[in-house]
């Protein structure tokens, strides 16, 4: 992925609140466009970043248990 991409992604999402985010990650869902990707990848990356290991290994579960 392109620098540039996280770049602009983080410019456009910041300062939103909660809701703001979830809106655009419900959208990107919904959609289910492919270039959105790349968008919803960034937006995992910072919370992955900010995340200790007990949250991170609560999501990994969970996603482990989504694609069962």
């Amino acid at each position: 992925m392109d620098f540039q991409i996280r770049e602009a992604i983080s410019n456009n999402l910041k300062g939103n609140s909660a809701t703001d985010i979830r809106n655009v990650v419900e959208d990107a869902v919904q959609r289910g466009e492919e270039h959105l990707l790349p968008g919803l990848g960034v937006i995992f990356e910072k919370w992955w970043k900010m995340a200790d290991d007990t949250k991170r290994n609560t999501v990994l579960n969970e996603i482990a248990t989504a694609f069962k």
